[in-house]
């Protein structure tokens, strides 16, 4: 959910077009490779006690991160959240981690300190280890790119791909958060956060500079068995709960008001005119997980969740694809689910 919001298509498409593109001229099977492009991480066989999870995210300045609203530490912190939240959407345990980093003029060496303290505040918590990178000068902005291995049991981890008609949709934590705290940080915004009480303030600002990733909640559902398909919110929820329906070839209803929605949110979008739920179905960057739950699991992920202090809400089902995504009022009709979400290859007009 980079800053400025997107409407022109680039020369290059959609992301996830491209993707598929790319992954049609140049994936390549491998014994080895038990899940390659198209989940939150790839999954390699790489032992017999313990599969690697491997992923990757960069980000660019201007796109996603813009030095004059965010300090060095919380770009750092951010960027390895998101890596971690891909871990903790297939469960996994997060090992080790690499950077790369394009440096422009305009940095000095206590700001890519900075930037490196926040990544490792994010990372240790989890014993993750920095094992390498690489460094470049940047003509066009700093550039920062983390790839971070995991490992799971093997056969175990949670994918895009398990969603099956029937199942439970659940979320965890609250939703909208980071878009209300990215928002409050333009001019336009700023002018209006008198209406908030402080501390609503901070926690949506917190919220967008230190999001949290779901490593517990991931192996959690792991240990016991319990979901049938995962994605972590990064492109916000009606964006990849897309992608989980594409891959599982599913469709899916949304109970309309179902959102959970924190108190500073909601807050929030009566001080701004706004509707609390869309925020939640459209904001990105919360990276809470979305999963599904098998219906003969139901009692028994009701029955253990409550002894975990867990935050998780049933926000809907999953439906039989030709349904196509939905949000279902209390009266029982369904229309249409918005698709609205970040769009990578999207111009701003």
């Amino acid at each position: 959910m980079p800053s400025g919001r997107s409407r022109r298509t680039s020369s290059v498409g959609s992301e996830f077009g491209l993707i598929r593109l790319l992954q049609a001229q140049a994936a390549r099977p491998d014994r080895q490779v038990f899940k390659g492009i198209g989940d939150d991480t790839a999954i390699l066989k790489t032992s017999s006690d313990e599969w690697t999870l491997i992923t990757t995210d960069l980000l660019a300045e201007g796109v996603h991160f813009n030095p004059a609203t965010s300090s060095y530490e919380d770009i750092g912190y951010r960027a390895a959240i998101a890596n971690l939240s891909d871990i903790a959407a297939m469960g996994g345990t997060p090992r080790f981690m690499l950077v790369a980093i394009a440096i422009p003029p305009t940095c000095s060496t206590e700001q890519i300190q900075r930037l490196y303290r926040g990544m490792m505040q994010a990372a240790d918590p989890y014993r993750v280890c920095l094992v390498g990178g690489d460094t470049s000068a940047s003509r066009y902005g700093l550039f920062l790119s983390i790839t971070l291995t995991g490992t799971v049991q093997p056969r175990r981890a949670l994918l895009r791909s398990g969603a099956r008609v029937g199942e439970r949709l659940y979320v965890t934590g609250t939703l909208g958060d980071s878009r209300a705290g990215l928002d409050l940080l333009t001019a336009t915004a700023r002018a209006g956060a008198e209406k908030l009480r402080p501390t609503h303030t901070r926690f949506l600002l917190a919220r967008h500079h230190r999001p949290s990733a779901r490593i517990a909640e991931g192996q959690w559902l792991v240990k016991h068995g319990l979901a049938g398909a995962a994605i972590d919110l990064s492109d916000g929820l009606t964006g990849d709960l897309r992608h989980l329906c594409e891959e599982s070839g599913v469709g899916a209803d949304v109970l309309a008001g179902s959102l959970p929605i924190s108190p500073a949110c909601l807050a929030y979008a009566l001080a701004h005119g706004r509707d609390p739920q869309q925020i939640g179905l459209q904001g990105g960057e919360d990276y809470e997980l979305l999963f599904t739950v098998p219906r003969r699991k139901q009692e028994q992920f009701e029955r253990l969740a409550e002894k975990t202090g867990f935050c998780f809400t049933c926000i809907g089902s999953i439906t039989p694809k030709r349904l196509g995504l939905r949000l279902r009022t209390a009266a029982g009709t369904a229309q249409p689910l918005p698709l609205t979400s970040y769009e990578h290859f999207l111009r701003p007009s």
